[in-house]
């Protein structure tokens, strides 16, 4: 309606048309000009002409003028009904800030209706209008279990066969706004609703058929409605066709079809559809990977108060993903989503606590966010808490308490909580010490693709721990593992090379693997590259450079190293003879308790003491091998 179009213009112009109506009713409600009504019968005088009774023509634009009257004249409920209008475009074009607006000034003084529309805006949001889902949960409290809140929507609904309230009514029967859920009942209301035309209403009724929510599933169906719903430009419906082309439900899958849906969506502001477009640029679905645009769309659905966009947006910050590194806002973009009840924003603001990751390191307060995540079913936050209660981290260590999580998260499939409880079963930790229950966990997760897990399962085989012993399924297990990268596998792998266990022996493809894992810094096959490269064993003999490889190991605190590097330093191999170095390496190894060292120690000071001026071998006792606090020789354990 123009905004010239005013109150006064219209009764000036309708002015017979009001007398001739006026005098059907009786002269206690007769008033020479609308300007004498009381608020309440304006707001009557409007659902007259809204649903045409009490001898009333319809007229939604009148209905408006007479709602918008009584509104300014403080007037809630009129206040609540012409809020409606906006959100619907009845009478008046659609406006969802003027809705939004009108809704929560009558909010403020209890109206029912509009507190139950600011439930459902403030949890799904429509575009330029907010989503807050605390906020939502809040104004569903103010109105739970209260009918009498909604009487407007149901004699809207059920009396006048108001579409846009038939639908609002399903959607209180969805959310249980005022009313019990129930989800025939909802699905009844959109079906009327859908029926007469009503966009929004063909477009949950798609969502019902798709999910399956009270009738039979049915995905063809439910690609009709969207359809019908998108060609009257619902926001909502359009970027379910494009969800359903991405998943390849209704339709034949196609990620390109699902871009332009979403683009379409997205460009007419609707926040779901923005955050999708988002993860679509970032991971180079159906269009080019760009990481810039993947972060722009994000922006775009999180400051709307999409709490998935604010989540994404948080990782992106957090990871520097399109933008520069900023551990700060993507703590904040986390605790948004996380205040919102987004449970894996609640789980990575957890660990952002637990680590001091742009926040101030608080270990309790990690474990309340892991604990509001895993009330919301996240399998992540299972297994964290369950790390948490292993190792003490802001609770106490409870080991029972821990293989309950890890157990919970194991049993959704999430692969590292397989493998804990895996350790878990193996090493006795909170449950009696089981191999066979350890492999089996351990399988699982290795079947999902765990590289930990694999090499695990690996170590299984090859030594028989848990089942028979199978060195060629090690070395399947461990080649999965490696080619994951994990340095573990990389070694253990090179090792079943550089001795022949379940492959043929082969030096060089020892050396391959071992120097996989030496890139990554791993102790252990720094050192067994250190002896290839000593013995020039698949690779070219260089003393040099394996002096190195030990010294990197050895400072890593790796024992073996240790005792190669103070042979090194003992022999001059790839350095200068130094026997003070060698003893310091011999002894730090020797205290790890490594045997080998503890003699190689014990024959350096006897060497020494014998090269000393005046000293013979019947003079040395016991006392004189002690060394650094340390009593060289009988009861030292194996290496």
């Amino acid at each position: 309606m123009p905004s010239s179009y005013t109150f006064s213009n219209i009764f000036s112009r309708s002015k017979s048309a009001l007398l001739k109506l006026n005098q059907k009713r009786t002269s206690k409600h007769y008033y020479s000009t609308p300007e004498d009504m009381t608020s309440s019968d304006l707001f009557q005088t409007g659902n007259n002409y809204l649903f045409g009774k009490n001898g009333y023509q319809h007229s939604h634009s009148l209905a408006t003028s007479f709602f918008n009257k009584a509104a300014q004249l403080g007037n809630a409920e009129a206040e609540g009904v012409l809020a409606f209008c906006y959100e619907f475009g009845i009478g008046i074009e659609t406006d969802f800030i003027k809705s939004e607006h009108h809704y929560l000034s009558a909010a403020k003084q209890n109206d029912g209706l509009s507190i139950a529309r600011l439930a459902f805006l403030r949890k799904y949001g429509r575009p330029n209008v907010k989503i807050d889902r605390s906020e939502a949960e809040e104004w569903t409290e103010r109105i739970r279990n209260q009918p009498t809140a909604i009487d407007w929507i149901m004699e809207a609904a059920k009396l006048y066969h108001l579409a846009a309230a038939q639908y609002t009514l399903g959607v209180c029967y969805h959310d249980g706004i005022a009313v019990e859920k129930d989800e025939s009942v909802a699905f009844s209301w959109y079906k009327l609703s859908a029926d007469q035309g009503n966009a929004r209403g063909q477009g949950i009724l798609g969502y019902c058929y798709g999910e399956g929510f009270g009738v039979k599933k049915d995905e063809i169906e439910a690609m009709r409605w969207y359809r019908l719903a998108a060609k009257q430009g619902e926001t909502v419906a359009i970027y379910n066709i494009g969800y359903c082309y991405e998943d390849g439900i209704g339709v034949k899958k196609d990620v390109n079809e699902a871009v332009k849906w979403y683009t379409l969506s997205a460009e007419q502001g609707n926040a779901f559809a923005q955050n999708s477009l988002g993860y679509c640029y970032e991971d180079g679905i159906g269009l080019e990977q760009d990481f810039n645009k993947a972060t722009y769309w994000y922006k775009l659905s999180a400051e709307q108060g999409y709490p998935w966009a604010e989540c994404n947006l948080g990782y992106c910050y957090q990871n520097g993903i399109g933008m520069p590194k900023d551990d700060v806002l993507g703590a904040y973009y986390y605790k948004k989503a996380a205040l919102q009840g987004h449970a894996r924003a609640q789980h990575n603001l957890g660990f952002c606590c637990q680590n001091g990751i742009g926040v101030t390191k608080d270990e309790k307060e990690a474990v309340k966010w892991y604990r509001r995540s895993a009330e919301r079913g996240n399998i992540f936050a299972y297994h964290s808490l369950g790390y948490c209660y292993q190792n003490g981290i802001g609770v106490k260590v409870n080991e029972q308490e821990a293989v309950f999580w890890y157990f919970l998260s194991a049993e959704e499939n999430h692969a590292p909580g397989q493998l804990s409880l895996g350790y878990c079963y193996r090493n006795g930790i909170g449950v009696p010490k089981n191999e066979t229950e350890a492999v089996k966990w351990f399988k699982r997760s290795a079947e999902h693709g765990n590289a930990l897990a694999q090499n695990s399962l690996g170590f299984c085989f090859e030594e028989g721990i848990g089942l028979e012993k199978d060195t060629t399924r090690a070395v399947y297990w461990y080649q999965k593992s490696a080619k994951q990268n994990n340095p573990w596998a990389q070694c253990n792998l090179g090792f079943c090379y550089a001795n022949g266990i379940g492959v043929e022996k082969d030096d060089t493809k020892a050396v391959v693997w071992y120097r996989r894992a030496a890139t990554q810094n791993h102790a252990r096959a720094l050192d067994k590259l250190g002896l290839h490269t000593q013995e020039g064993l698949g690779i070219q003999k260089d003393l040099s450079a394996a002096f190195l490889l030990f010294k990197k190991a050895a400072e890593s605190n790796h024992i073996a190293a240790q005792y190669h590097l103070g042979n090194c330093y003992e022999k001059g191999l790839g350095c200068e003879l130094d026997l003070t170095l060698a003893t310091r390496w011999f002894e730090r190894a020797a205290l790890a308790g490594c045997r080998n060292s503890h003699e190689r120690l014990r024959l350096l000071i006897v060497r020494e003491c014998l090269l000393s001026p005046g000293t013979t071998s019947s003079t040395i006792n016991e006392e004189d091998l002690i060394y650094g606090g340390l009593i060289i020789g009988h009861s030292a354990p194996a290496a």
